[in-house]
């Protein structure tokens, strides 16, 4: 088995040293007869970044299918929320590669790992319903208030859009003088034909 080892500290100083992850994943490594084809190390980069250097190449790897699996100190070391650790989660087992987070003992190629991701997928669709539900429940209520959902209607002056068509001006000078989209207005003028733009031309 072929693993890939990531490491991550948020900063180089008061003593964080990736090597003391780094060491750890070696040695479980080691214990298990896996092979190390690759350590993949960010420093000084907060969790909560979408961009990490070397969690991205390690994902462009995986894709490349260079290893077997992937280990890792601590869910919090590689992903910055569970949804992103349940994606990537996702992404590796379409890939066929398994992933090992050492401190909290899970092991996705184990039974006992397989039960935990299943749980951790259970949880994070069970809380996208909720979020849902509550969204809908929200709407329904606003709606049995009265409230208008939505953009808020236009009010167009016509008279004025009247006359500056009148005075030989095109759909797009029309539009930016009072404000509203060219489709905008050619739903509320009675003129709607595009063809007579072409005709007016635009200023």
């Amino acid at each position: 088995m072929r693993a890939a080892l990531y490491a991550r500290v948020s900063t180089a100083i008061n003593g964080q040293d990736p090597e003391v992850q780094l060491r750890e994943l070696r040695e479980y490594c080691q214990r298990r007869g896996w092979t190390v084809a690759g350590e993949f190390v960010d420093v000084g980069i907060s969790g909560t970044k979408e961009k990490r250097p070397e969690l991205d190449r390690l994902l462009a790897d995986a894709h490349r299918r260079r290893f077997d699996a992937i280990v890792v100190w601590k869910f919090d070391r590689f992903a910055r929320s569970v949804s992103h650790l349940l994606r990537a989660l996702e992404t590796f087992q379409a890939l066929g590669i398994e992933f090992v987070s050492l401190t909290e003992g899970v092991d996705t190629s184990t039974p006992m790992g397989k039960m935990v991701f299943t749980v951790l997928v259970a949880v994070a669709e069970l809380e996208r319903s909720l979020i849902v539900e509550r969204v809908k429940a929200g709407l329904r209520n606003a709606r049995a208030k009265g409230k208008r959902l939505g953009r808020p209607r236009r009010i167009l002056d016509a008279p004025k859009i009247a006359a500056l068509r009148a005075s030989g001006l095109g759909w797009r000078a029309i539009a930016k003088q009072v404000g509203v989209g060219v489709g905008t207005l050619y739903r509320f003028a009675p003129e709607r034909s595009k063809t007579r733009e072409k005709v007016f031309g635009t200023r």
